[in-house]
């Protein structure tokens, strides 16, 4: 550090323990609401004392978001929450692994998920989802998330394995992703009570179940390398996919990175969508426009990405969701060396948590940050500094080509077939890994 960046370091405002600890049963709840607060009295930037010598540095500035996830990345690598935490149920993928086993991962997989590839997917994904939205019952009151849930967990599984995996599999697999997310989530909210996870077995009867779920991806990899037929899914790109010294991923490997396609795939997809028809339904207008859009797109265009690319206002609206209610709705960070960013000290080591439930909202970036306005993004460049919804960076989300055409083709036919009653009370959430929706109880009736 330079002389004259000593004359600018400045203290970023703390947070004592005690009122970490005061507030713990409401942070375990919701923490959003205590960021909200702390970010109001003490900045963009403040450091949370969490117990002796043990701290977080929590920020809502987006140029520190980018200076970590772009600018300077190389100083910046993931916190033990996924590569330790997480990665203890997942294996070593692409969302938990760091270094030049991830880059080496990630060159070996980028392939598979360009547009091209994707083109060849949307087939499969289109009846997916219209397989799933068969199942909204009209006229009644429904919780549409468990319906967003599946079709999410569907559209991964039938990309990635074709017709080749069984409905009882299926339901296996999206069980065990689904009771390792609640464990992990248990665990880093209460850290005090890892002794108890650990001493009731808690922890080993989810280990248990993630290598469940390993034997079933086992058996679907191994049925498709000896059957020797070809589905053009994601399985036979990843079988073919080369490492420069032209050898393929072994088993494990496979395993480790289809685990994560599950998890980082199908929650952050549902909990979007879910969002998505919520506030759908507090803005007939939106319903409206989405609907000529898509029956305009249905008579000019000759192909599934036609029609995805016609359907613009859909994407904006799916932007908009994404922005007030982002899946992904912090990233984690700690630095490798010293910094200094804006004149503040970031000692080597800081765990730092960026929101970007808070950058998405922050009056600095965005005109009436609290309302739904899809026009914002007819020029998504203006927000490209702020705006993070699969991330930034090198480390930006492999799937997000993959998700925005699966949410696109979700939304159209799901406006296409149904009218979502108009709503006005307050969208309820849940933060946990990722911002999930609570109480999504909708209406919905024919078109």
């Amino acid at each position: 550090m330079s002389e004259d960046d000593n004359l600018k370091v400045r203290k970023v405002p703390v947070v004592p323990a005690w009122e970490f600890y005061k507030n713990s049963l409401r942070i375990l709840e919701n923490p959003l609401i205590f960021h909200r607060k702390k970010f109001e009295k003490l900045g963009d930037t403040f450091r949370l004392k969490i117990g002796p010598g043990s701290s977080v540095i929590f920020s809502r500035n987006a140029a520190f978001a980018q200076y970590a996830l772009q600018k300077n990345q190389k100083n910046f690598s993931k916190t033990t929450i996924q590569t330790r935490d997480m990665a203890k149920y997942l294996g070593q993928g692409l969302l938990t692994s760091e270094g030049e086993h991830w880059k080496k991962q990630r060159k070996l997989i980028q392939p598979a998920f360009h547009k091209k590839k994707l083109v060849l997917l949307l087939e499969s994904i289109k009846s997916a989802i219209s397989t799933e939205l068969n199942k909204i019952e009209t006229g009644k009151s429904i919780d549409i998330f468990p319906i967003f849930n599946d079709l999410a967990f569907q559209t991964v599984v039938k990309s990635l394995f074709s017709s080749a995996v069984g409905q009882k599999e299926i339901n296996r697999l999206q069980y065990i992703t689904e009771a390792a997310q609640r464990m992990l989530v248990k665990e880093l909210r209460q850290p005090y009570l890892g002794w108890w996870f650990t001493f009731s077995g808690k922890i080993k009867e989810h280990i248990d179940l993630t290598n469940e779920a390993r034997d079933i991806l086992r058996m679907l990899i191994d049925e498709r390398r000896t059957s020797g037929e070809r589905q053009d899914d994601l399985l036979d790109m990843l079988l073919e996919a080369r490492y420069d010294d032209g050898s393929s991923m072994e088993n494990e490997q496979l395993i480790d990175e289809i685990l994560i396609l599950f998890t980082a795939g199908h929650e952050t997809t549902s909990n979007a969508l879910t969002f998505t028809a919520q506030l759908l339904s507090r803005h007939p207008e939106a319903q409206e426009k989405i609907l000529e859009e898509v029956k305009k797109a249905e008579r000019d265009t000759n192909t599934i990405i036609e029609f995805i690319q016609a359907c613009s206002y859909t994407k904006m609206v799916l932007e908009e969701a994404m922005r007030l209610y982002p899946p992904a709705y912090f990233i984690d960070r700690v630095n490798n060396e010293d910094d200094v960013f804006d004149g503040m000290m970031i000692p080597k080591g800081s765990s730092l948590l960026f929101s970007m439930y808070e950058i998405h909202r922050h009056k600095d970036f965005w005109n009436e940050p609290e309302e739904f306005r899809p026009d914002r993004f007819e020029d998504p460049k203006k927000y490209s500094s702020c705006y993070y919804p699969f991330g930034a960076g090198p480390r930006m989300c492999i799937g997000n080509n993959f998700a925005m055409y699966e949410m696109i083709l979700a939304v159209a036919q799901l406006v296409s077939r149904y009218r979502i009653k108009h709503k006005e009370d307050p969208i309820e959430i849940t933060p946990l890994i990722t911002l999930k929706p609570k109480n999504a109880v909708l209406e919905f009736y024919p078109q």
